[in-house]
């Protein structure tokens, strides 16, 4: 049970945070690179998880590495962008406009965070 203490300790956050608990998923996955966690949560609450500027998913980020520490753990968190959210209906508009390319349509939260530097 001491392994997925990573996992309990995120579902505990995440349900507090949002107005759908029933809808959050926490998937963990352990392999050579460490422990990844990957959350999914109800299309209205992703941006209390996101926070503003990324602020929220970058604290929770640094509590999971604390955790993992204790736990001689590498945890990484990712944030599964949810079907129908306000994202997914912007690229929509955006492929009907311009038809980008399929890998622009394929970002992830994180890497869309990381290319605006937040």
């Amino acid at each position: 049970m001491d392994q997925e203490r990573d996992k309990e300790f995120l579902e505990f956050v995440v349900k507090e945070l949002v107005d759908h608990p029933e809808a959050v998923k926490v998937d963990r996955t352990v392999d050579q690179m460490g422990v990844l966690l990957t959350l999914d949560v109800h299309a209205e609450d992703m941006g209390k998880i996101i926070g503003r500027s990324g602020a929220t998913a970058k604290a929770v980020r640094t509590l999971l590495r604390v955790v993992g520490m204790k736990n001689n753990a590498r945890v990484n968190l990712k944030i599964n962008e949810p079907v129908g959210g306000l994202r997914s209906a912007e690229r929509t508009q955006e492929h009907d406009a311009a038809s980008p390319s399929h890998t622009e349509l394929s970002k992830t939260v994180d890497e869309a965070m990381e290319e605006l530097k937040l």
